[in-house]
C-alpha cells in the first residue's frame, strides 16, 4: 500500500499513459531446464480429486470481525469454510500496542498497518488457514512486530510463510494438512521496505530476520531517439554529479542510468524488470522442494510493480509465475496493487496476477507514528490517527475499484484445475466508515461490473470467463 516517492510517482504518471500494452509485447519467454521422468513424477499434483482452494487478496484488518452479523458478510465466510483450504495475504502487524515492546519502523509515507491480535482468531473462524507474510508491511512495527504477528498466527492455527529469522527460513515452504492431502506454500515479495529482506549468515556475521524478497531492477522503456536525448542530458551534467551511475562500468549501447533511473531502448514505451538471479533460483528451489514434500503447492507473491495504477502484470511476474509452475507450483497467487489483474491458465494450472483487497480497513489504522504525521505535514494535536488515515486513503484509494474483488475457488481433478468459480465481493467504499473495508457479497449490479472488468483483463491471457447468476466461471479443458 506504499505511496511512491516523487521520482516513482513521475514515472507512474508517464507509465499510466504509455504502459497499456498487451502481454504479447512483454518479454516473458525463457528456456526451461529439461526434466526427466522421475523429476516430473515428483512434481506432479497428488491432491485428491475434488480438492478446492479458495483464494483472496490482501487482508488489512484493524479490529475484530466476529461481531459482524451482516448476511452478505457471512456468505463470504461460508465460501471460504466450504473449501478444503483458504488463502489470503496477511498485510498487517497483529499486536496489542499496550504491551508491545517494539517500535514502529521508519516510514516512507505509508501508515504502519496494525490490527489487534484477535484478528487472527477471527480469520481462522472464517476459514482462512493459509496466509502469506511476505509483503511491504511485514516489518511496519519492526522485527519485533513481525515476530509477534507470526506467533499470533501460530496460536490461531493459521499456517504462514514468507518471514523468518534468516533467509532460509523466510524462503522455506510451510505446510497445511487437509483431509484431501498436504498443501505447501512459498511466499515472496518483490515490493518491500528497504530494511525488510532477510539475509543468510556469512562467516561470523549472522543472518538477519525479515521477509523472503524477490529483488527486481526496473528499466524504463523508451525509443532509441528518447534514449539519445537522455544521453545528451546525462553528458551535460557536471562531472562527479552522476559518478556512481555513469562511471560504474562499461556503457551499454541500449541502456543508460540517469538520476538513479535505468532506461532501456525499446520499440514501445513502458517498463521492464530484471529479477535478481539468486532470489529467483533459491525461490524456485524452495518451490520444488516444497512440492516434493506436499501433494499440492502454492506459490504466491506480493508485487505492486510497476505501480498500483496498473492493472497489467509486469513482465517479470509473468515469467516468475510460469517458472514457479514449471518448478512444481499448482497455483500461483499474486497480490499487491490493491486491484484486480487478469487470470491465466498455464499448463492446466491457474495464475491469479492480483486478487485485489479482501479486507481493506486502511482508514481505521491507529496508532500512527509521528513521522507519518510529519510526512503529511499534519499536527497530531489537531488531527487524530483516524483522520490522518482518511487523508491517506482519499489521496491514494479514493474510488470503487479498490473496494471490489473476488473470492476465487479452484477445483482440481486428476492433478489439474477443472473449474474456477469467481464470487464477486465489495468492501463498501460508499458505506459509513465503521463498516467500510469489510467484504460482502456484491449486489447483482456491482457483481456484473466486477466480472466484466475481470473478463476484459483476462482476455489478453486467453482466458474466457463466463458469467452465470452473478458468478464468474472458468472451465478448463484437459
Amino acid at each position: 500500500m506504499t505511496p511512491m516517492p516523487v521520482r516513482a510517482a513521475v514515472l507512474a504518471l508517464v507509465g499510466l499513459a504509455l504502459y497499456p500494452h498487451s502481454l504479447s509485447s512483454q518479454t516473458v519467454q525463457g528456456d526451461q531446464p529439461a526434466t526427466n521422468e522421475a523429476s516430473q513424477k515428483a512434481l506432479a499434483c497428488r491432491i485428491a480429486d475434488g480438492f478446492t482452494l479458495a483464494a483472496v487478496g490482501d487482508l488489512i484488518v484493524a479490529q475484530p470481525i466476529s461481531a459482524v452479523k451482516d448476511e452478505d458478510f457471512a456468505a463470504t465466510s461460508r465460501i471460504l469454510r466450504d473449501a478444503d483450504a483458504a488463502f489470503g495475504n496477511m498485510e498487517a502487524t497483529l499486536i496489542d500496542i499496550r504491551h508491545f515492546k517494539g517500535y514502529p519502523q521508519a516510514s516512507e509515507g505509508d501508515p504502519g498497518l496494525i490490527g489487534v491480535p484477535e484478528v487472527a482468531r477471527d480469520l481462522r473462524a472464517m476459514g482462512i488457514r493459509l496466509v502469506s507474510r511476505a509483503n511491504n508491511h511485514a516489518t511496519d512495527w519492526s522485527i519485533e512486530g513481525m515476530r509477534e504477528t507470526d506467533h499470533t498466527l501460530d496460536e490461531a492455527g493459521i499456517v504462514h510463510a514468507g518471514t523468518g529469522e534468516n533467509r532460509g527460513l523466510a524462503r522455506a515452504a510451510r505446510f497445511l494438512d487437509t483431509p484431501k492431502g498436504r498443501v505447501g506454500i512459498v511466499a515472496m515479495a518483490s515490493s518491500f521496505a528497504v530494511p525488510s529482506p532477510a539475509t543468510s549468515e556469512l562467516g561470523e556475521a549472522p543472518g538477519r530476520p525479515g521477509l523472503n524478497a524477490m529483488r527486481t531492477k526496473m528499466h524504463v522503456l523508451v525509443t532509441p531517439e528518447m534514449l539519445e536525448s537522455l544521453r545528451k542530458v546525462r553528458d551535460a551534467q557536471p562531472k562527479g554529479l552522476l559518478e556512481e551511475s555513469v562511471e560504474s562500468g562499461p556503457e551499454k549501447p541500449n541502456e543508460l542510468s540517469l538520476f538513479d533511473t535505468s532506461y532501456r531502448s525499446s520499440d514501445h514505451l513502458g517498463f521492464s524488470f530484471d529479477m535478481n538471479p539468486v532470489d529467483l533460483s533459491e525461490n524456485l528451489a524452495s518451490i520444488r522442494e516444497g512440492k516434493q514434500n506436499s501433494d499440492f503447492m502454492i506459490a504466491t507473491i506480493h508485487a505492486h510493480e510497476p505501480g498500483n495504477w496498473s492493472d497489467t502484470p509486469p513482465d517479470f511476474l509473468v515469467k516468475l509465475a510460469h517458472d514457479a509452475i514449471d518448478a512444481g507450483a499448482d497455483e500461483f497467487i499474486g497480490h499487491g496493487p490493491h486491484q484486480l489483474r487478469g487470470i491465466e491458465i498455464y499448463k492446466g494450472k491457474p495464475i491469479f496476477y492480483s486478487l485485489g483487497n479482501f479486507f481493506f480497513e486502511a482508514d481505521q489504522q491507529q496508532p500512527l507514528s509521528r513521522d507519518v504525521y510529519e510526512i503529511y505535514e499534519q499536527d497530531p494535536i489537531k488531527v487524530n490517527s483516524h483522520e490522518l488515515s482518511e487523508i491517506f486513503v482519499k489521496k491514494f484509494f479514493n474510488g470503487d475499484i479498490w473496494y471490489q474483488s473476488v473470492i476465487a475457488v479452484s477445483r482440481y481433478e486428476q492433478g489439474q484445475v477443472s473449474e474456477i468459480r469467481l464470487y464477486p465481493v465489495e468492501l463498501g467504499f460508499k458505506m459509513p466508515e465503521a463498516d467500510r473495508g469489510v467484504p460482502r457479497m456484491a449486489s447483482p449490479e456491482v457483481a456484473r461490473v466486477i466480472l466484466e472488468r475481470l473478463q476484459k483483463l483476462s482476455q489478453p491471457l486467453h482466458t474466457e470467463i463466463k458469467i452465470d447468476h452473478n458468478v464468474g466461471i472458468i472451465h478448463v479443458a484437459r
